[in-house]
């Protein structure tokens, strides 16, 4: 299993060089990827771009870019651009987001998202694997071919959480990236539905992304955590999730404790299927984020 840190998902402010050096330092420190959140700051696609020609090794990856407002061909373009950059370290992390942002902020509809997965899925696949998307959907109707050098193949995993989700995202894609979902549900939901839809295919990517934090105040950790992450457990697509698994909120399926119960955690998902950990390290705490970045690294 891959370890790998999360940027930008607690809501931290930080500048383009502050998000640049946590990168440089994740490499330096020795794990194997950073994992980039597109919210409503920099452009994910372009931050790892440039950090891409900052770094020499370490894996790259967006989680996620929300798949409305960029039409497929656009997506795909920056990101075959951002896999030039970076020497075929960049994986795109594509998803839906969510009603609120689609239709409530920017005013599109948010109507049989699934659909709208799979024509986007149908554009976009071949054009990242250099082949020409010839598709005529409602959506979509395209007919083009990228020439993008330098480029070998770029893995794109897809925030699947629910099941119709997860076969798109098995049939058509590389994996799935995940957010605000518990060992149970990523054993029994998850990675089941996803090695269901990708039989015959190359063993699926599942990049599991899990609030973690080392410290001796578990209790105080977890209060905190709750209160910082109050949002994912409001938006409908993770509540599901946090359901699924019988909690009440993110702090609940956050990994908190000491440095065995860390360990056990993340080997307990490495046994279930997940592919590659990918840690949003909590800093709630003086001391926390460094602490627990060099104990990542230590594993």
């Amino acid at each position: 299993m891959r370890i790998g840190v999360m940027i930008g998902a607690d809501g931290s402010r930080a500048t383009l060089d502050d998000v640049v050096g946590v990168a440089k330092r994740v490499e330096d420190i020795g794990l194997d990827d950073v994992w980039l959140a597109n919210i409503f700051s920099f452009d994910a696609i372009s931050t790892l771009a440039i950090i891409g020609r900052e770094t020499q090794h370490i894996g790259l990856g967006t989680a996620v870019t929300p798949t409305y407002p960029r039409h497929p061909t656009a997506i795909a373009q920056q990101a075959l651009t951002t896999a030039a950059a970076s020497n075929n370290r960049f994986t795109l992390g594509i998803g839906l987001s969510h009603k609120i942002v689609i239709e409530d902020m920017l005013g599109f509809s948010y109507d049989k998202p699934a659909r709208h997965m799979r024509e986007y899925l149908s554009v976009l696949m071949p054009l990242v694997r250099g082949e020409t998307a010839n598709f005529q959907g409602d959506q979509y109707q395209v007919n083009l071919t990228l020439d993008v050098p330098g480029v070998d193949r770029l893995p794109v995993v897809v925030a699947a959480l629910g099941p119709v989700m997860l076969k798109l995202a098995g049939e058509f894609a590389d994996g799935t990236n995940t957010w605000m979902v518990g060992p149970k549900t990523m054993e029994e939901h998850i990675v089941k539905r996803l090695r269901e839809a990708s039989v015959g295919r190359d063993d699926p990517k599942v990049v599991g992304g899990f609030p973690v934090i080392l410290t001796n105040k578990p209790d105080d950790a977890r209060a905190r955590i709750a209160e910082g992450l109050t949002i994912y457990g409001q938006l409908p697509s993770y509540r599901a999730m946090l359901d699924r698994e019988g909690v009440d909120g993110p702090a609940d399926i956050a990994i908190v404790g000491d440095e065995n119960l860390l360990r056990g955690e993340i080997r307990r998902l490495e046994n279930i299927g997940v592919t590659h950990f990918n840690a949003a390290i909590m800093g709630v705490e003086e001391g926390a984020y460094d602490r627990t970045l060099e104990f990542l690294a230590s594993i």
